[in-house]
């Protein structure tokens, strides 16, 4: 049975496309899904712990940033943060008490942002449920070291593509 990305490829990619339009588009649609299903299994971690105080977005955001201080504008270079409203989530975790903010010393002009204890809290929850899921990985999903080698080159490769893409306007 296909894939319902696989379908959507297939019927997305024009007749004369190349060998790799139907594979390169099923592998976008599953970068999208595996996104949206870890925000699923963030959210569902946080219900089970009666914590309703952090929606999944701004928990993953909170992670990403660990023990770092940065810029808004620096989670969305680094990668840390996936949206495009980083500055509204950014507001309502410093309204909550999750991150302090603090104008830079060197640069009045930029707010610099770390975890505040509260904030330290959240990033834990999302690190012991990541240490979980290394744990039991292989026994219970079946993805082997040797697999996530090969995906995290591929993917590696696909990110690197898409970096040139908009670097040298290919």
């Amino acid at each position: 049975m296909k894939s319902q990305a696989k379908k959507i490829a297939e019927t997305t990619a024009a007749p004369e496309a190349a060998p790799a339009a139907v594979p390169y588009l099923e592998a976008l649609h599953l970068v999208e899904r595996l996104h949206r299903r870890l925000l699923d299994v963030i959210k569902d971690e946080f219900e089970r712990r009666d914590r309703e105080d952090v929606n999944s977005v701004q928990a993953l955001l909170l992670y990403n940033i660990g023990d770092k201080e940065l810029t808004a504008s620096e989670l969305r270079t680094k990668g840390y943060y996936l949206g495009s409203n980083v500055s509204y989530n950014v507001k309502k975790l410093v309204e909550a008490g999750f991150l302090h903010h603090a104008r830079s010393k060197t640069d009045r002009r930029s707010v610099r942002i770390s975890l505040t204890d509260k904030g330290r809290a959240i990033h834990d929850i999302i690190q012991g449920l990541y240490e979980k899921h290394a744990r039991t990985i292989t026994p219970i999903g079946g993805i082997s070291m040797d697999e996530f080698d090969r995906l995290n080159q591929a993917l590696g490769r696909l990110e690197r593509f898409w970096t040139d893409q908009i670097r040298y306007r290919l």
